[in-house]
């Protein structure tokens, strides 16, 4: 069985970072692995604190799994610090695994934003270059560029220009875009930009972000196509999104991954 590996955040409440990470590659049969990068007491209502381990214990996860296991993907996620950044870029440079997917958790729902200036630097310098796809939302791209994207037209720009700055492959998420009409993906690589469409949910959800990531990676790890992993973990997280519920106190949705599982 193949094995992915998730660097990202843990979500106390089951919705999303490694948890989602470690439902999304179970539904896909692959074996996951884990190394936290942050620790987050969290419910479907927002975040009420963040630990992040010590580096060196982070490091020390990561050679576990890369000293045991054949890595054939990794997802990276919520990576708090620059100090951390540049650890796990350190990791991927000694390992180098096939596939790297980067989900640039920069944002919180609320808008605030998550990464300081020298996090967010070492972000574009180190990991980007790094990355198979980098899987940001409008938020996070509007970040990583220093510029507005304001209309679907602009999406087109941002891809060209997230690509100018180094990245292999992008898949700009665009549900963010409060134009009314259905929600539009765009990935882009070096033979140029496709459009992914989807109806609009009228729906609040949490851990779509980490979920396609992490689908895009599960189906790397199964040796499917990039474009083509790209489309269907859009598939996969629709699919959980109408199957998803409500576990919490609030109207938030939670994926359900497993009733949204491809098909044998």
């Amino acid at each position: 069985m193949p094995c992915a590996l998730t660097i990202a955040g843990s979500d106390s409440g089951g919705g999303a970072g490694i948890q989602a990470d470690l439902k999304t590659f179970a539904a896909h049969r692959v074996h996951g692995l884990s190394a936290i990068a942050a620790l987050t007491a969290q419910h479907t209502r927002g975040v009420t604190a963040v630990d992040v381990p010590a580096v060196a214990f982070l490091r020390a996860q990561i050679d576990a799994c890369f000293d045991d296991f054949q890595v054939a993907a990794v997802k990276l996620g919520m990576l708090a610090t620059a100090e951390v950044i540049h650890a796990v870029a350190d990791a991927l440079e000694r390992y180098r695994p096939p596939h790297v997917v980067l989900d640039p958790v920069m944002v919180a729902t609320s808008g605030a934003r998550l990464l300081e200036a020298d996090a967010l630097d070492a972000l574009r310098n180190r990991l980007l270059p790094l990355a198979t796809l980098v899987t940001p939302n409008l938020p996070e791209a509007e970040l990583l560029l220093g510029t507005a994207i304001a209309d679907r037209h602009a999406m087109h720009g941002a891809c060209k220009a997230l690509r100018d700055t180094g990245a292999r492959a992008v898949l700009l998420k665009g549900g963010h875009l409060a134009d009314g009409g259905d929600v539009m993906d765009l990935f882009a690589d070096s033979s140029g930009i496709y459009a992914f469409h989807h109806p609009r949910l009228q729906l609040e959800a949490h851990g779509t972000g980490c979920t396609l990531a992490s689908a895009v990676a599960a189906n790397l790890c199964l040796g499917v196509p990039l474009i083509d992993a790209c489309h269907a973990a859009g598939e996969y997280v629709h699919a959980a999104l109408l199957r998803g519920y409500r576990p919490g106190r609030s109207g938030i949705v939670v994926l359900d991954h497993f009733g949204a599982r491809p098909n044998d």
